[in-house]
């Protein structure tokens, strides 16, 4: 089965060259490096014999960053390189991490890429960050005989429907990992379902919790609320994807109807399509001032569109509510535990199934309000902008959630600690 997979993918490459070069139309960032994707670059001898961290975007790596740090001050001797597949991951690592990593983007999973790559930075320990489940990879770090931890992992209902139809070549390939470190039992019971031995899983729950914000990022935040209008209402719509902006710029007219005084900062997930969200508020009639354009945002402003890269803490820093996009279409959902560091009352649409336990968490505090369409967007927006009270009581419910819950890089360090162990006595 590896062989016939291996095959397809050779096959498959022109086109995946074609579509980063498609994607590049909008993000010339991704005709950058190309070399990279195929374990064509110079690593220097001091960022051998380490550990090598995969997180694939932006959310895997700002999760990473904690533990990472951690990993340098308990292991100062052993190097990390940083693998990312997006280049908005990859600004993220250069820009929390700068040269105190060696940063490179992940191999495709062909059998020469990985060995070549393999070949070049000789890892000690290899930790992939949530699912990433690539067949060769493993199966040639284990031939290695590297250990393979696969941190904060979680498996939807959905993904693991689409892997049970290979059954048996999921099992082998689960199976090459040294450790699976669920964040929840549910995860780690779909694992096992599929056929992953009990002995290779643990609960340990989800790094996401350890979030932590400089208090630059605080007063940035208070200096962009200053710039938008201290005595403004800020509503910010973060991370969403095509065909939700429509919900909320519907949802946002309502708002206008009660709250003429109200901001929308929207911030739209993927950077190119910026460009389409700005047309598409023209469009509907708003009047929009765009962050990249350095666009002063006056009284007779209805949208701050923030359509920049690595601000969107501060964009939190500045907002009184936040819904978290992603969920009002089938896209999975995005983390609530940004929001809820700047004690902000907090919004998600009905599909969050790639965040379920942190969802039932916020839930069971009452530190979310779950909305189904754009009126209901509407209404508990107008409702939480016009109660002072409320806004804070789940502002703070939501700040417990993550307070409650920190402690996940000390265990996630413990467990790197004990593959090393492993892998010195192999």
């Amino acid at each position: 089965m590896r062989y016939l997979y291996s095959f397809l993918f050779y096959l498959l490459i022109p086109f995946v060259l074609l579509r980063l070069l498609w994607r590049s139309r909008k993000l010339k960032q991704y005709r950058q490096r190309i070399l990279e994707r195929f374990a064509i670059f110079k690593i220097q001898s001091r960022y051998r014999h380490g550990i090598w961290l995969h997180s694939v975007s932006v959310g895997e790596t700002l999760a990473a960053v904690p533990l990472i740090k951690q990993l340098k001050k308990t292991f100062p001797d052993l190097p990390i390189v940083v693998t990312t597949m997006t280049p908005t991951g990859s600004e993220r690592v250069t820009a929390a991490l700068g040269d105190s990593v060696f940063h490179v983007y992940v191999p495709y999973d062909l059998p020469d890429v990985v060995q070549r790559f393999l070949h070049k930075v000789q890892p000690h320990l290899i930790i992939i960050m949530e699912t990433e489940i690539w067949p060769n990879l493993l199966y040639y770090s284990r031939k290695s005989r590297i250990p393979i931890l696969l941190a904060n992992a979680r498996l939807s209902e959905k993904s693991a429907k689409g892997y049970a139809r290979f059954r048996k070549f999921t099992k082998r390939v689960l199976n090459r990992f040294d450790l699976i470190a669920a964040q929840a039992a549910p995860d780690a019971e779909r694992f096992i379902q599929l056929g992953l031995s009990k002995e290779k899983v643990k609960v340990v729950g989800s790094i996401k919790f350890d979030i932590n914000m400089p208090p630059s990022i605080f007063e940035t935040g208070e200096l962009i609320r200053h710039q938008l209008g201290a005595d403004r209402f800020i509503w910010i719509a973060a991370s969403t994807h095509e065909g939700e902006e429509n919900h909320v710029l519907e949802a946002f007219k309502e708002v206008k109807k009660r709250l003429p005084k109200a901001l929308l900062l929207l911030v739209p997930r993927h950077p190119e399509r910026f460009d389409k969200v700005f047309h598409l508020c023209v469009n509907v009639g708003f009047t929009v001032a765009r962050r990249s354009k350095g666009d002063v945002c006056n009284t007779s402003i209805d949208i701050f569109l923030g359509d920049t890269m690595g601000e969107l803490m501060q964009f939190y820093a500045a907002s009184d509510v936040a819904f978290v996009g992603g969920s009002l279409v089938p896209i999975g959902g995005h983390n609530l535990l940004e929001p809820a560091v700047f004690r902000l009352a907090i919004l998600s649409g009905p599909h969050t199934f790639n965040f379920t336990v942190i969802r039932e968490l916020f839930e069971k505090e009452e530190a979310v309000v779950i909305v189904e369409d754009a009126k209901q967007l509407a209404e508990q927006v107008i409702l939480l902008l016009s109660d002072e009270r409320l806004r804070r009581q789940l502002g703070a419910n939501a700040l417990k959630v993550v307070q409650m819950n920190k402690g996940m890089v000390g265990k996630y360090v413990q467990l790197a600690k004990e593959l090393l162990d492993k892998r010195a006595t192999r």
